[in-house]
């Protein structure tokens, strides 16, 4: 890699302006796997960062919010290091976009009972996390609300 008066550098060999942060991550994880205690030391770090991603993903599923996209993330994560990963996040990628092929070429009826669907489902866990973990029960108190106005 030579410098703009001809010698050599150790700098990576960029074109102007196109040095982004993904062409960096890639060299210095290159580098890095390039030592063999490096390779076995990110392997480490990658496996147990992503566990505890899709660990916190997974406890995160039944309450309303990202849990599915946090796994995705933590399986995202995986396949820095983990052929096996990339091939599930392959067919997880897949899946949503022919999910959301499908629904794409649904009538607007058909789109809207889904999306009614899963505000239903929503609310339910929602509910029913609020009862069981917190012992609020909101239907009783909104009944309640409701025959005192």
């Amino acid at each position: 890699m030579a410098d703009k008066g001809g010698e050599m550098s150790d700098k990576p060999d960029f074109p102007q302006g196109s040095s982004s942060w993904r062409d960096r991550a890639r060299i210095a994880h290159q580098t890095v796997r390039a030592n063999p205690t490096g390779a076995v030391a990110l392997k480490v770090i990658i496996g147990v960062l992503g566990a505890v991603v899709v660990a916190i993903g997974i406890l995160l599923i039944p309450l309303p919010g990202p849990g599915w996209l946090i796994v995705i993330g933590g399986l995202a994560i995986w396949a820095i290091e983990f052929v096996w990963a990339r091939h599930l996040l392959q067919f997880t990628k897949d899946k949503v976009r022919g999910w959301t092929g499908w629904v794409t070429r649904q009538s607007l009826l058909v789109r809207v009972l889904i999306g009614l669907a899963g505000l239903v489902f929503v609310a339910a866990v929602l509910l029913t996390t609020l009862r069981y973990s917190f012992g609020i029960n909101v239907v009783s108190q909104a009944w309640a609300y409701v025959n005192t106005r």
